[in-house]
């Protein structure tokens, strides 16, 4: 039988990356599609896809429901445990300090990111808490997997967001003559 969410055995660690990166935007388009961020997640395990998670915090009213704490829930959830040893993220944006946090919490091997993140990503842009010696969980990090796929998204959605808001202006300034 054929797992669509697994990747081929004989496939080498880069090829492995892309594969799962496209696995996280297909979970990002899904947040735009809900008028979210276009964020998207998945944790994978021997090399399969256990769990899915895009950007939630409007329609759950939650400002933790990023991407990656939507999947890692559903990760600990299948496999039974709060920690997530030999799981490896991937992710379309470069964590912030909340899920870069959940991610050391998790005892993930590995986390894998698309594009940067200037403003809050704390995986070398901002800082690199990952890679704090101080800190008694070190989870390898490796970025820039599809970066201008993963970076491309979000200024398209933005973009859109911006003409959006022009738009409704444009209409509200209409003189619209009374009845």
């Amino acid at each position: 039988m054929n797992n669509l969410n697994a990747v081929p055995g004989d496939i080498d660690q880069a090829a492995s990356d892309l594969f799962f990166m496209r696995a996280a935007l297909t979970q990002a388009q899904l947040a735009w599609a809900d008028g979210e961020v276009p964020v998207g997640a998945v944790v994978v395990k021997n090399g399969v896809i256990i769990a899915t998670g895009y950007n939630r915090p409007i329609i759950d009213h939650d400002p933790t429901a990023h991407a990656e704490i939507m999947a890692l829930r559903r990760a600990a959830d299948v496999l039974g445990n709060y920690r997530l040893p030999g799981c490896e993220l991937y992710v379309t944006l470069e964590p912030c300090v909340m899920c870069a946090g959940a991610m050391m919490h998790a005892r993930l091997a590995r986390v894998v990111f698309g594009a940067t993140d200037r403003k809050t990503g704390v995986a070398g842009s901002v800082l690199n808490i990952f890679d704090h010696a101080q800190l008694n969980h070190h989870t390898a990090v490796v970025g820039g997997v599809l970066a201008d796929e993963c970076a491309q998204l979000l200024k398209d959605f933005f973009a859109n967001r911006r003409r959006e808001v022009a738009e409704k202006k444009r209409l509200l300034n209409l003189d619209i003559p009374a009845t």
